[in-house]
């Protein structure tokens, strides 16, 4: 396929390749040149990456106490 560099120096990766590669908006690549070839690789994230600001704003720790405190309390009244 024939692509052409912009004056912004982009490059629209034509929709059939980003289909088949599962490429998103906001997709990061390596970058590397090999003699005279561009050889761009999609980064797959890490699940920390891909978890980054997921729970922004959610106070997980009052969640996890609260959940601790119904065990005890479950277990305190199972055993009387």
């Amino acid at each position: 396929m024939l692509v052409q560099l912009s004056s912004k120096g982009q490059l629209v990766i034509p929709k059939a390749i980003r289909e088949a590669l599962n490429l998103r908006a906001g997709a990061q690549f390596h970058v590397q040149v090999d003699k005279d070839k561009i050889i761009l690789e999609p980064v797959t994230p890490s699940i920390v990456d891909a978890l980054y600001g997921k729970y922004a704003g959610e106070n997980l720790l009052e969640a996890l106490e609260t959940e601790h405190r119904q065990e005890l309390l479950n277990d305190a009244q199972t055993r009387a």
